[in-house]
């Protein structure tokens, strides 16, 4: 009888323990997802602001020597990203591509120009920069014209402000909803034995004492929910990467590597938190309220 009664509580102190880590894991990993989600954010916003051309348009008479000129300068420049010369040849095929016909046949003659189209980086591409780069542009004597698409530009970055702050906001909902979640499961299984703490408080035994071995304990079922969740991101990673390679999402190792320290540091410090003060109401307790 007495072997039967202690599997018995064998059996539910694993099962207990079983979903403190699953929960803990799940919890962490919907966290992960959501890391990886404002990080990728910043990532494809980059790309998209690294879309927007700047067409720099040349005069007939500019001379070979200042285009190849212009060309390399911009190239070596710390806003752009690159820097190509499009000739009025290669623009006109491409724009009869477009339309579906050869449009210099109905003119006549070639109305475009050459040019060199300029892709900025993520970090210059505002109305303010990128008007101060037109500008600048504008002052050489061999340059006709540069354009790009203002309004463009404008909408880009409001929305992208938009969504971000958002996305952060969603990210502080979500961490809150986690901390609390995970507190809950670690709050339901120190339930089980507020019985234990008190015995071990009423024979003399000190708060720090009693707290210190519930406290190792959910670390270490912290730290195996992270290490779960970890796994389930990695999966999570791999699919997505083979799933959409253009999102490169192994590209910055540094990243992945905050993100996933993240998860892990998180499953420890909340596990630690919330065993501290489930505990600590226990011990508060007095002997009859442990009842309710």
């Amino acid at each position: 009888m007495g072997k039967s009664f202690e599997s018995y509580q064998k059996r539910k102190l694993i099962s207990s323990y079983f979903s403190v880590v699953l929960s803990i894991g799940l919890v962490l990993f919907l966290l992960g997802v959501l890391g990886l989600l404002v990080l990728n954010t910043k990532k494809m916003a980059d790309h998209f602001k690294e879309q927007i051309t700047i067409s720099v348009f040349l005069k007939e008479s500019a001379k070979e020597v200042e285009v190849n000129q212009l060309q390399k300068s911009l190239a070596l420049a710390d806003y752009v990203k690159s820097a190509t010369y499009i000739s009025k040849e290669e623009a006109a095929q491409q724009h009869s591509e477009e339309i579906g016909e050869n449009f210099m046949e109905f003119l006549g003659y070639n109305p475009l120009k050459n040019s060199i189209d300029v892709k900025l980086k993520a970090d210059f591409v505002s109305p303010v920069q990128i008007e101060e780069i037109a500008a600048d542009l504008s002052t050489k004597g061999y340059v006709d014209e540069v354009s790009y698409d203002k309004p463009l530009v404008g909408l880009l970055n409001d929305n992208v402000k938009k969504i971000s702050f958002w996305i952060l906001v969603a990210s502080g909902v979500f961490t809150f909803i986690a901390v609390l979640l995970i507190n809950s499961s670690i709050r339901l299984s120190i339930y089980a034995k507020r019985f234990i703490i008190k015995t071990m408080q009423m024979v003399g035994a000190t708060k720090t004492f009693i707290r210190r071995p519930f406290i190792w304990t959910n670390i270490q079922l912290g730290m195996l929910g992270a290490v779960l969740a970890m796994l389930a991101l990695a999966g999570l990673l791999y699919y997505l990467d083979t799933t959409f390679p253009e999102l490169n999402l192994f590209g910055d190792a540094m990243v992945l590597g905050v993100l996933f320290g993240g998860v892990f540091v998180l499953g420890i410090l909340i596990s630690w938190i919330s065993t501290f003060f489930a505990t600590q109401r226990f011990l508060n307790l007095r002997t009859d309220e442990l009842y309710y």
